[in-house]
């Protein structure tokens, strides 16, 4: 009997609070209904690596911080740490319940794993932090901090580095529990970063990008199929002009160009696609960015932007 093919998905911040929301435990459990029932209902034709973004979380944690001096803080480190049980806790019991709506009762098994992910010591992004984190501070607030902070048109942010993933390290223990037909939690927010010191990894002051993290998993583990699922339909060229588009089907050489142009903003969808073009590079497997909603079609290839030959 042929093993069930892989899918690694990887859900947007919004998977959990979307805009205009304060981020409360129950908007969060609501909105996970409709992408965990999606999956519910596909895992038994699939095995399942799930990822996901931790930014509103993170936020609100450094949040809490700032506003209490009585309790120690904690680096981000430990921070991203905390948004990994917390956000793989609320993934497992919406999972749980949306099993169990379908009559799956006990029957499929998922795990949450603390994940490390390597970074270059030398990355140039510790030279020039540019990653947006946390609360907004008045100017005069922001100088009497300890940390690097930039202007924006909301006040001033701290800002970390952003370095490129170069790994995962618990890469075999996934593998593992994938062979046993476990569904993954992991990765959370990008990865817990860190640098290898001598023969032991230390925790780096840095935020990394989920969606190239999730990238170099899904090359990893040899997904089948690689998902970003967000609350965009896809890759779109022209935005914001009358000569709009969502990409659908695109070829790579096409995919490159839209890129040189200037088509996808690093701040947005740049990752998104430098993360699916370096999975097809690598693997000639399905690279697919699709809205939550469309999760299903996307993966039966009738919804998204999806990188073809």
């Amino acid at each position: 009997m042929k093993d069930k093919p892989i899918i690694l998905i990887a859900f947007g911040g919004n998977a959990l609070i979307k805009k205009g929301q304060k981020g409360s435990h129950k908007e969060q459990f609501i909105n996970l209904q409709l992408p965990m029932r999606q999956i519910a209902r596909l895992s038994g034709k699939y095995k399942f690596v799930i990822t996901h973004g931790n930014g509103p979380q993170v936020g609100n944690l450094l949040l809490q911080q700032e506003s209490c001096d009585e309790v120690p803080k904690m680096p981000l480190e430990i921070i991203g740490a905390m948004t990994q049980g917390q956000i793989g806790y609320m993934l497992e019991s919406s999972l749980d319940d949306a099993l169990m709506e379908i009559g799956v009762n006990g029957e499929q098994h998922f795990v949450t794993l603390i994940t490390y992910v390597v970074v270059d010591q030398n990355d140039p992004g510790f030279k020039n932090p540019t990653k947006p984190i946390g609360p907004f501070y008045s100017e005069a607030e922001a100088s009497r901090l300890p940390y690097t902070m930039a202007k924006t048109d909301k006040g001033y942010r701290r800002v970390v580095a952003s370095p490129k993933p170069l790994n995962i390290v618990e890469q075999r223990e996934i593998k593992r529990l994938i062979g046993m037909d476990f569904i993954v939690i992991c990765c959370g927010g990008g990865g817990i970063p860190v640098v290898r010191k001598e023969r032991k990894f230390r925790g780096v002051e840095a935020v990394i990008d989920k969606d190239l993290a999730s990238s170099i998993l899904a090359q990893e583990i040899k997904a089948d199929i690689f998902v970003i699922a967000s609350d965009i339909a896809g890759a779109g060229i022209n935005w914001g002009t009358p000569d709009q588009q969502i990409l659908r089907k695109v070829s790579l050489a096409e995919m490159e160009q839209y890129a040189k142009q200037g088509q996808f903003p690093a701040g947005s969808m740049g990752p998104k696609v430098e993360a699916i073009m370096d999975f097809f590079k690598t693997t000639g497997n399905r690279g697919v960015i699709c809205q939550l909603e469309d999760i299903e079609n996307a993966i039966a290839g009738q919804a998204g932007t999806e990188i073809i030959k």
